[in-house]
């Protein structure tokens, strides 16, 4: 499947207006999935997983599919990869909006950390995958398909997690509550104040049947895979126009666009007072963008993704890997600083892989 390339004009616009789009879907996504994580009791971190991260991912995992047809495999690895690193920082930038306390100390969750661990472990499959190019199953590489067994189980330990816990973090004047999204305030657990959200709040769509709110949510996640479509073609058009790598801008640009849902969605929750399920929807948004990867390779009909990636690809892999070692830490350490050591690091290291990049050529 080739198309022919969109000129940089129409293809930056086009990348500007479906920024428009995704951040305005995002704003009404938070809503829902808030909604359907309480009705469904799925809770905040697991909620923010599964609703959030499936539907915000969605313009993102449209970009990788679009990448693949078309036959650029730079392009289509660079996305998910970029969309791993990119969701990453925007929970610095979240640390700046959560002035309260650090971020990763307030939205305290085994899950997330969990989530984390998972997440280390699917992104060492690509790397495999890079280290062994001989190895094919038909079209693609045989160790694709474990990065969906590896994402299936994780959820069968997340799901036991949360029913047999064996491990709480400690509780402190500024953790949020998972039930309240707030801060304990005196450290009970009670909620106390500001704490309680109203019923309003709770379930701003009271009026609506769960049914009705499954069925907007779908209606929502359409229109951001088609603008997660657009979005591909647009960066392959920026990339026909420029010669510049085309992982390198599925790295940058257009997963800047493509990820505006989890910028937009952490914002909200993070006003929301929902700490918990914003961080776990950058998390669980960044475990389904390599559960992509898989997918990524079995659209690309022209040998396994790996082998044709190029070295850039490695490169951003290896920044991105070492960008979720440092969230781990923090959501472990729970610094209690404002901006801790990870809201730091974090940045640097993004724009550290992509100078990197730059300077090797």
């Amino acid at each position: 499947m080739s198309g022919t390339p969109w000129p940089l004009v129409p293809s930056l616009l086009a990348l500007l207006g479906m920024a428009v789009v995704i951040v305005v879907v995002g704003v009404r996504l938070t809503r829902i999935a808030d909604t359907l994580s309480e009705r469904t009791g799925l809770g905040d971190a697991v909620g923010g997983a599964l609703l959030l991260g499936a539907v915000t991912s969605l313009p993102g995992n449209v970009t990788v599919l679009t990448g693949a047809l078309e036959g650029d495999p730079g392009f289509a690895l660079g996305n998910p990869i970029g969309g791993i690193a990119l969701q990453t920082v925007w929970l610095a930038i979240a640390d700046l909006v959560y002035r309260r306390a650090n971020l990763e100390h307030a939205a305290a969750s085994l899950e997330n950390v969990l989530q984390s661990v998972i997440l280390s472990a699917m992104l060492a499959i690509p790397v495999i995958g890079y280290a062994t190019p001989g190895l094919q199953l038909g079209w693609f590489h045989p160790l694709s398909l474990l990065i969906p067994i590896l994402y299936g189980y994780g959820l069968r330990l997340l799901r036991k997690m949360r029913e047999e816990p064996m491990w709480q973090p400690t509780k402190t004047d500024q953790t949020a509550d998972d039930d309240t999204g707030e801060s304990n305030g005196n450290g009970n657990g009670n909620g106390n104040g500001n704490g309680n959200r109203n019923a309003e709040d709770e379930d701003p769509y009271a009026g609506t049947s769960t049914r009705g709110m499954w069925g907007r949510l779908a209606a929502l996640g359409l229109v951001v895979g088609v603008a997660g479509w657009i979005v591909g073609r647009a960066g392959l058009g920026v990339v026909a126009a420029t010669g510049l790598d085309s992982g390198l801008v599925g790295f940058t640009l257009t997963t800047a666009i493509s990820s505006l849902p989890e910028l937009v969605v952490l914002i909200a929750a993070i006003r929301l007072g929902q700490l918990t399920l914003g961080v776990g929807n950058i998390v669980g948004g960044n475990v389904y963008d390599v559960l992509m990867i898989t997918i990524a390779d079995l659209a690309y009909l022209d040998g396994p993704l790996y082998r044709n990636a190029g070295p850039t690809s490695l490169v951003l892999l290896g920044g991105t890997l070492l960008m979720t070692a440092v969230l781990a830490g923090g959501l472990i350490l729970r610094d209690r600083k404002w901006i801790g050591f990870e809201g730091i690091s974090i940045p640097l290291i993004y724009l550290g892989t992509v100078a990197l990049v730059f300077a090797s050529g």
